[in-house]
Order: structure tokens, then sequence, then C-alpha cells
């Protein structure tokens, strides 16, 4: 089993959406018995709490149900998951920072490199801003979501 771990930083905006995102490829090609996936922030200030109401918002409008509950990332993440995908740099120090020395396993990746022009850019957080920063954020996690499933798909002859 590929296990996939979606970052940002409070774990109710970006990275709950693409994970619901991801889940939702991943059945529509067949591959749950294969690859799952969760997410999580580097923070602690949303812990327990569902997805803000615009990124269910905005799930809902694209036929996805956000049910995740925010937790915080934990050491024993870097080695349970395969893949831990950030949103933005910060999140990438943050989870380095926690990670430590432990540099055995090299799966830290920006959700941007999997784009379509590989832009390694933030995942803007469209925490504190209106619907069409959060149709945005969508957007470019779709894109960079499928990518990376059809980089898994390839990587591991799914």
């Amino acid at each position: 089993m590929i296990k996939v771990l979606f970052v940002c930083l409070g774990n109710i905006c970006r990275s709950p959406l693409a994970e619901g995102i991801f889940q939702d490829l991943v059945k529509n090609e067949d591959l749950e018995n294969k690859i799952s996936c969760n997410s999580c922030g580097t923070s602690h200030y949303h812990i327990g709490e569902l997805a803000h109401h615009l990124s269910r918002d905005v799930a809902v409008r694209n036929g996805l149900e956000l049910t995740h509950k925010a937790r915080q990332l934990k050491t024993e993440d870097f080695s349970e998951f395969d893949y831990l995908i950030a949103m933005d740099n910060q999140n990438i120090q943050n989870m380095k920072n926690l990670r430590g020395a432990d540099k055995t396993k090299q799966n830290i990746f920006l959700m941007r490199e999997f784009d379509n022009v590989k832009s390694k850019k933030a995942v803007s957080d469209p925490y504190g801003g209106d619907e069409s920063d959060f149709d945005e954020c969508y957007e470019i996690l779709h894109e960079s979501c499928k990518n990376f499933l059809n980089q898994l798909k390839v990587n591991h002859n799914l």
C-alpha cells in the first residue's frame, strides 16, 4: 500500500481539500487497494475541526465531501507515509524541523512540483479569502493531484 500525506499549516483549507481530491482520483482509477491518503497540519491551531466551510463548499461544487477532522503532523508520519506532500515551503521547513536528523526517507515534496509546469510555487493559503480563492486553490490542487497520481502509476507500475 502506497501511503500519501498532504500537509499544510492548519489542516482546514488546502491539505484536506487535496486529500479529498486525491481520494476521488484514486477511487476513479480503482486503486483504493493500492493507494491511501490522509492530511494534517504542522500547527495545532485547528485540531479536531472539520475543513473550512469554503473548502467544504468548493468540494461539494465539485462532487466531493470533506469529512476529515484536522490533526497535527507527528514524527511517526515520516516513517508511516511514503510521500509527504507540502503546500508551501514554510510547511516543508516545519516538517524538516520536526523530522530532525532522521533523513532515511527522502519523501517530502512540494505539491506544485506536480503541477503542469512543475512550478514549485506555493499553493496559496486561501484562509481569510473568498470563494474565488478557494476555487483557485481547488484547481491548482486538482491539477497537481492528477499529475502526482499519474506519476505514482508509472513509478509503481500500477
